[in-house]
């Protein structure tokens, strides 16, 4: 099961809305800054640990049998090095290495959710407030509440399915997308169902989120996301751009989502999540991100349960008003969280974005973490490459513990 949709662009995050451009800040039109130089992001020494070893076995028969470009991978258990390791090219002659940053797409996510448990345990807002108070241009933003941008129930539509969208992004990929331009997209479709009383994924809801955040604490999104998330778990590598350029190094990527294979290292990002939430991030970093969200690391002990499970669980699924294609069951077992995908024991994160695939995975009950990024070549499949590769290593570590997204 994967909450991902449509094809090449279907698992990345999205932006702001059009009812949201009065109370966004002017976002700057440069990156909001390089990552600081920190700590080495390096390839381990797999000699001494067996494991270590089969886990690049693994990675490099997947990466053979995909035609991919290249495999950057770390697992950590109980938060200690298992491997870290980069296989394969950025680009013709010159290899990846784990230090090199790629696209963070819906990473991001669980970072808006815990930003909004912080804001809530705080007793700056509850998640049963309705957006109206922040969002009034937003149609029945009496009845959505930030809850329900958080978990995806609100019924909005997603504008990354709309067949103009989808034609505008193919025809011109560098084109930047305005948050006001996205989220009227969504609100031009009816509403799948009552907000809150079913679950379908739409990038609107984050899009919106963002927009939420940033009036009620008056504070930049990329600001606040750096006080609150990226720099209490140190994530120095995983920063906001408000433009398509990329901190160096840089794991380049290719697709041929346009029926051309060709380079799409710098493909504008900006349709994908709010404006200071759009992320570049390295390997170290993804895997010490799901370690944090899968353990809860910034948030109390009923905060996390309610990130995991805010009341999606139960909620109907397909029905004679929403096909099986856009209302997906939500079940103990597999449920999307507050900003989080919950699935068999896993808590997790499974971004793609025009050639980059990603997975961030952690295993509670094994205290287990794996991150994986891959990039495609000619004859790769048009599928996030990075859940194959995550999927074979943990049937090798984790055997008990599958990891199946679907």
């Amino acid at each position: 099961m994967t909450f991902t949709r449509t094809t090449a662009v279907t698992a990345a995050v999205l932006t702001v809305a059009a009812v949201t451009a009065a109370v966004l800040p002017p976002a700057p039109q440069a990156v909001a800054g390089a990552p600081p130089v920190a700590r080495a992001c390096v390839r381990s020494d797999p000699a001494g640990d067996a494991r270590a070893r089969e886990v690049l076995d693994i990675a490099r028969q997947v990466k053979d049998e995909l035609d991919l470009n290249s495999v950057v991978l770390r697992v950590t258990v109980d938060g200690r090095e298992l491997v870290t390791g980069a296989l394969g090219e950025s680009m013709t002659g010159v290899p990846a290495e784990p230090d090199m940053h790629v696209r963070a797409g819906s990473v991001a996510f669980p970072f808006l959710g815990i930003v909004l448990l912080q804001l809530a345990e705080e007793g700056r807002v509850g998640l049963d407030e309705p957006v109206s108070r922040w969002l009034p241009g937003l149609p029945r933003a009496d009845e959505i509440t930030l809850r329900m941008l958080g978990d995806s129930t609100s019924g909005l539509a997603d504008y990354v399915t709309d067949p103009g969208f989808l034609a505008a992004i193919y025809a011109d990929p560098f084109r930047h997308w305005d948050a006001d331009e996205l989220v009227a997209i969504s609100t031009s479709h009816p509403f799948w169902y009552r907000p809150g009383s079913n679950w379908s994924y739409s990038h609107a809801n984050f899009v919106l989120l963002g927009a939420a955040l940033e009036k009620i604490t008056g504070t930049r999104l990329d600001h606040l996301l750096r006080e609150r998330v990226t720099g209490p778990l140190g994530l120095d590598q995983t920063v906001n751009n408000y433009t398509p350029d990329i901190p160096t190094p840089v794991l380049h990527a290719f697709t041929a989502s346009r029926g051309t294979y060709e380079e799409s290292t710098f493909w504008n990002p900006s349709w994908t999540t709010a404006p200071g939430a759009v992320l570049v991030t390295d390997i170290c970093d993804l895997a010490r991100s799901v370690e944090a969200v899968g353990t809860g690391e910034l948030l109390s002990p009923e905060a996390f349960r309610t990130q995991l499970d805010p009341g999606t669980v139960g909620l109907p699924g397909p029905g004679p008003d929403c096909p099986e294609t856009v209302c997906l069951p939500q079940t103990a077992a597999r449920h999307f969280g507050l900003g989080v995908i919950v699935s068999d024991g896993w808590i997790l994160s499974n971004p793609s974005f025009y050639g980059y695939a990603a997975i961030e995975a952690y295993l509670p009950v094994e205290r287990l973490a794996v991150a994986v990024t891959t990039t495609k070549g000619c004859a790769s499949p048009d599928r996030n490459t990075a859940q194959d590769v995550a999927g074979r290593i943990v049937d090798r570590l984790a055997p008990d513990h599958p990891l199946t997204l679907g």
